[in-house]
């Protein structure tokens, strides 16, 4: 791998040389080319004339520039393919530059492009450069005037950010429209639509009593599919006003719905603009899930308003100050909006899953990285579900009024300003009088922490003893860790399950909750408990209080106590997760695989779940999950995805043959007929769609699984028993296929499902099938949702055939990210990712992985994204 680009460090930045207080643009909109003229005004950061300016700019044509009205000489600046540097400059100026751009073929979604007949824009991290020369960074805020002028039959509506303020038409017959943001803002924020779109209008009014006028832009035929995003951003807009004192600001909200996007959306402000499948929704064609991802994805972007917008990034490497802490914000509003407990087991599995093997692997990095080399590689689970993981402990350490009163400060104190997470941490000390300084090793240290726990009970004494030692693996760049803090909320169970007072020594005589909250500080603590009548059975880690890993030698009888016994919902998850994790591990360690996996202690705690199932069907259906193939990986120091399949299998047969009965009736109990989204039919869905789950592993279930196909009257139970028949290479999936593909092929959403369910069967020949569909009309590499639900389904959650023996489904991956190289390279980056993560697998598998790698790392012209994977992955 040769002209290897330059890593941008956090320990080199410097302040910006000039600040940009307001912008002006001006777009014209053709589909020939659009020309950009913007109008800077500019003055000198330390306040003296001659500093040289410099722009950032990519893929751009200049056509004029001029300083303070005159014409600039060729001798006072000079461009390049990625920048324009202006020299002799007075203090303050103002800088005017026309540019030239062609919209129409940016493949890679950044700056300004086409989504079918549609103009938007992406900018976040650095796609404003695609737009005009502009320093773009984020610590460069100012206040916008948009003008955006077009043709009245194609482009109808012209939006950008803040409020619309003027509008008219041309005399060669175009019209325009001209925006203006009051809050001065980075330039990753701007944002630009214009196409032939619906709109869905409703109305909020605020806390104070300001009436803000709410919409949704789609294109016509996705007309009817905004309701539950509407009632979904009304509920963010009251939570937030109710949680945290914060109203919108601007007078009105938008949201557009695009086809062609490379995230879930994007929180410019008062215009945030959203994949498709993060905002269109309705039963005929949605999933339960895709309801909640398009509540939470429209709560995330609402509360970026004020996490992100109002308070920004100084530097990308802070990234989790925004991002982080808004995903905190999405989860404690979803917990609100249901069952916690659900909420917060979907939250670690997805952190387990994502998380935690990018901790353990070479692209491993800290919550605030030291450097990157091209900053979209780090729009990952680190930064996202770790960085909420980190809020989330503020909020336990500091107590809920504690955390509020931090976030008033952090408001009070960087409003309208771009700051760092050091800012942050700062207002949650100061505001509670609290010394957070190790905390602060959150962002700088990578990897997950392991928290080993041993007990000693003292029946004489009634003394209870936990000793808790903390440690932390090597991670690229960072070979000794030094002891995090963290919170440690743990109970007590008597050996009937019940809850135990918990007196700890030298606390106050008459303090004896139920719950403690231990704070862990040092490599190695004890903690005492008086008065203690028998020897207790512990409960760790409630509601996953820290992203740690947990070592505990539960046995399987205090496993399957916890599961039926305890307080805390998710530790009750937890403990049926790890009882059925201790056996498949211990399958996977003899030399000749057992007749049985499960054995009667977990039979018994899935049998107590089907018997309080009607409880919380929701929980149950957690409950019943066995833990996923991936997790079991996640744990072994050398990976046999063949094995773990094997195992993981064994174990559902054992436990169809011991509770297949009662799994049928717990299906037909709660197998729905209708199409009602309450949380109530949601959950029973989720139950009824799991337990077909676990029979499909059984003989003579294909009648059944037709059955419910023919029958559903949802797109949730037509989806499970499609995606349990795509398994199987047989007639009645290839029936089931087609009437699938014929009733939705021209709604691109359910197409993309068509897809993921070929994905992720579990037929010998999927790599071979996934090739075939690359050819299908409806397929294209130019398409984000398409890739990441065949490509990105298939190598990231289909571990047993992408990682078939023979190399097919890497030699498939590494093709795939080659083509989107040139075409996307931020989708072909993420993409690429799996093939990362061979260094624990069997050795074949090593080898064919790594291969892959190295052949993408020698092709030519590679985006710095795809570099960037690639040159770390291939570290040992």
């Amino acid at each position: 791998m040769s002209n290897q680009p330059a890593a941008i460090r956090r320990a080199d930045y410097n302040a910006p040389s000039h600040f940009v207080d307001t912008v002006d643009l001006r777009f014209e909109l053709n589909d020939d080319g659009t020309i950009v003229s913007s109008r800077l005004q500019c003055r000198a950061s330390d306040g003296e004339p001659g500093a040289d300016l410099l722009l950032d700019g990519n893929e751009l044509k200049l056509l004029e520039i001029s300083v303070d009205g005159q014409p600039l000489p060729a001798a006072r600046y000079t461009v390049d393919d990625q920048s324009l540097r202006i020299r002799d400059l007075p203090a303050q100026f103002e800088l005017e530059i026309r540019t030239e751009i062609h919209p129409q073929r940016n493949t890679a979604l950044e700056g300004l492009y086409k989504s079918g007949g549609m103009y938007c824009t992406q900018c976040e991290a650095e796609g404003f450069r695609r737009i005009t020369y502009f320093p773009d960074r984020p610590d460069v805020m100012a206040v916008y005037t948009t003008t955006i002028v077009a043709d009245p039959n194609s482009y109808p509506v012209l939006l950008s950010n803040g409020n619309r303020v003027d509008a008219g038409h041309l005399d060669d017959g175009r019209h325009w429209v001209r925006w203006h943001d009051p809050f001065p803002k980075p330039s990753y924020l701007f944002a630009l639509v214009a196409g032939d779109l619906a709109c869905h209008q409703d109305r909020f009014v605020t806390a104070s009593g300001r009436d803000v006028l709410l919409q949704i832009f789609v294109e016509h035929h996705n007309t009817g599919k905004t309701d539950h995003a509407m009632a979904a951003l009304k509920s963010a807009m009251a939570w937030d006003e109710r949680t945290h004192g914060l109203e919108y600001d601007l007078d009105r909200y938008m949201i557009v719905a695009v086809d062609d996007f490379n995230m879930g959306a994007m929180e410019n402000k008062g215009l945030n603009v959203f994949n498709t499948v993060c905002v269109l929704a309705d039963p005929e064609t949605s999933t339960d899930r895709d309801f909640e991802t398009v509540e939470a994805v429209i709560a995330h972007e609402y509360f970026h308003n004020w996490t992100g917008n109002r308070v920004t990034c100084r530097d990308w490497f802070q990234l989790s100050l925004k991002e982080g802490l808004t995903v905190f914000r999405e989860h404690q509003f979803c917990a609100d909006q249901g069952s916690a407990e659900v909420k917060r087991i979907g939250e670690v599995r997805t952190l387990r899953a994502a998380q935690f093997p990018e901790d353990a692997g070479p692209l491993a990095h800290p919550v605030r990285p030291d450097s990157y080399i091209d900053i979209s590689n780090f729009y990952t689970a680190t930064v996202y579900n770790k960085g909420s993981e980190v809020i989330r402990m503020y909020h336990s350490l500091l107590g809920a009024e504690g955390y509020y009163r931090g976030m008033q400060l952090y408001f009070k104190r960087h409003d309208g300003q771009a700051v760092t997470c050091d800012d942050f941490l700062a207002a949650m000390a100061d505001a509670n009088d609290r010394d957070l300084t190790q905390f602060s090793r959150w962002y700088s240290q990578a990897g997950t922490p392991v928290l080993e726990v041993q007990d000693d009970y003292d029946a004489t004494a009634q003394r209870y003893t936990l000793t808790v030692r903390q440690s932390c693996p090597a991670t690229p760049g960072q070979a000794e860790k030094l002891p995090f803090h963290l919170p440690l909320v743990m109970g007590l169970l008597d050996q009937g399950g019940r809850s135990m007072a918990l007196h700890l020594a030298d606390s106050a005589a008459s303090d004896a909750p139920l719950e403690r909250l231990l704070e862990i500080t040092s490599h190695e603590q004890q903690f005492v408990f008086e008065q203690v009548s028998e020897r207790p059975v512990p409960s760790l880690l409630r509601g996953f209080s820290a992203p740690v890993r947990l070592r505990y030698d539960y046995t399987d009888q205090q496993l399957a106590l916890l599961a039926a016994h305890d307080a805390d919902g998710f530790t009750r998850w937890e403990a049926g997760q790890q009882l059925a994790t201790k056996l498949m591990l211990a399958a996977l360690g003899r030399a000749e695989p057992p007749a049985h996996v499960a054995n009667e202690h977990l039979l018994s705690a899935l049998d107590g779940v089907l018997r309080r199932a009607s409880e919380d069907p929701a929980f149950a259906a957690e409950a019943l999950t066995l833990p996923s193939e991936a997790y079991i990986a996640d744990q072994l120091a050398e990976v046999d995805v063949e094995a773990i399949h094997r195992v993981r299998e064994a174990c559902i047969r054992d436990i169809i043959a011991e509770l297949g009965s009662d799994l049928e009736t717990i299906y037909r109990e709660n197998r729905g007929t209708d199409q009602a989204m309450d949380g109530a039919s949601m959950g029973r869905r989720a139950l009824a769609c799991t337990a077909l789950g676990l029979l499909a592993r059984g003989d003579d279930v294909e009648d059944l699984l037709r059955d419910h196909y023919r029958n559903a009257a949802n797109m949730t139970d037509r989806l499970c028993a499609l995606g349990l028949l795509a398994h199987t290479d047989n007639d009645a999936a290839a029936a089931a296929l087609a009437d699938f593909h014929d009733r939705w092929r021209n709604d691109d959403l359910v197409v993309n499902k068509w897809f993921q369910v070929q994905a992720m069967s579990l037929r010998e020949d999927t790599p071979e099938l996934i090739a075939q569909l690359m050819e299908h009309p409806d397929f294209s590499l130019t398409n984000p949702n398409r890739v990441r639900s065949l490509i990105g389904a298939f190598a990231q959650g289909n571990p047993l055939r992408f990682h078939r023996p023979d190399g097919a489904g890497y030699r498939l991956l590494a093709d795939t990210v080659l083509q989107l190289n040139a075409i996307n390279p931020q989708v072909a980056a993420r993409m690429l990712l799996p093939l990362t993560r061979w260094q624990r697998q069997i050795p074949s598998a090593r080898e064919g992985m790594r291969r892959e790698l190295e052949r993408i790392g020698n092709a030519h012209k590679l985006s710095k994204d795809v570099f960037e994977v690639v040159s770390k992955g291939l570290q040992a």
